[in-house]
């Protein structure tokens, strides 16, 4: 039998796209029950067995903010061994990254707002002081040897500032890039952005100096968006991906936010693009229905329904 999907490829695409599996760490900090730290580290083990090679384990934030989260410490030890897997983690602030540092991790992430109002909700601050405060926290981290990515969220659409101009969006993503941050992962927060204003907001931030090559994308698939989103940042050359196996995740700060796009469903479309990812789509959705299993729930990746024959 042949195998699916067909693969037809378009012109103006990468040959290759880096997935950025974001599952471990933003897939799962939303859930309500606290999942065992074991199961976790088999998680990201069964993610990079499938041919995933950057993985996102975990935050050091203070636990009180994201109890699930919580197990940094213990969680990070248990992969740390896997060979030729990047694996990041989310630093908020310095004493996070001395955490990060003190555990040998290689690779963090700070984690900014394109809005006054997400950046109240989430770190308390303006964007500016917000800004201020991973400014020491990005450069010592280069110091170390480091590899910094920056997120910024509400790109797109903000549920109490509805839509985000794109000047204001260029502003920060370049303040990000200035301060040191090797890649810009630009975030679809709430799931509200369309083809059209992706490609705008790219253009916008090509013409500021801030090139594709720097930047990935991360689409939460609130209105059925995500891939359509994605396609329109692949015809603007952006070459990484943000994903989550299963399209778990959600953001605990704004309760519009559903699920990040699937990596299973990503990988699907990729792959009829016949752009390379290195993913073994079979042990990727596997993978997210074991975990499906472990979180007492269907996974809602259209794509895992479909090749597992559940619905």
């Amino acid at each position: 039998m042949t195998t699916l999907p067909m693969t037809v490829r378009a012109k103006g695409l990468p040959t290759r796209v880096r997935i950025h599996e974001v599952g471990p760490r933003d897939g799962l900090q939303n859930e309500k029950s606290v999942v065992p730290t074991e199961v976790k580290a088999e998680f990201v083990r069964r993610l990079a067995g499938a041919g995933l090679t950057t993985v996102e384990v975990t935050s050091f934030v203070h636990p009180k903010w994201v109890p699930q989260l919580a197990d940094a410490e213990k969680l990070f030890p248990l992969v740390n061994d896997l060979v030729g897997v990047r694996l990041p983690v989310l630093v908020p602030n310095d004493r996070g990254l001395d955490r990060a540092l003190g555990l040998g991790a290689r690779e963090v992430a700070v984690f900014a707002s394109a809005t006054e109002s997400f950046a109240r909700a989430n770190l308390n601050r303006t964007v500016d002081e917000a800004l201020a405060m991973f400014e020491p926290v990005v450069t010592r981290a280069v110091e170390h040897g480091l590899r910094v990515r920056g997120y910024l969220s509400m790109c797109f659409g903000d549920p109490w500032e509805g839509p985000v101009p794109i000047e204001q969006v260029v502003r920060v993503t370049r303040r990000l890039a200035d301060i040191g941050c090797d890649e810009l992962s630009l975030g679809d927060t709430i799931g509200v952005a369309t083809p059209g204003h992706v490609a705008a907001l790219l253009t916008a931030l090509d013409a500021a100096g801030v090139t594709s090559d720097r930047l990935a994308v991360h689409f939460h698939d609130t209105y059925g968006q995500a891939l359509a989103n994605t396609l329109a940042a692949l015809q603007q050359g952006v070459s990484v991906v943000d994903s989550s196996a299963g399209g778990l995740g959600g953001c605990p700060y704004a309760k519009s936010a559903t699920g990040n796009l699937a990596t299973e469903d990503l990988v699907w479309m990729l792959h009829g693009l016949g752009i390379e990812t290195g993913v073994d789509l079979g042990r990727l959705t596997a993978t997210s229905v074991w975990m499906a299993e472990q979180l007492g729930r269907p996974s809602p990746s259209r794509t895992v329904r479909a090749l597992s024959h559940k619905e």
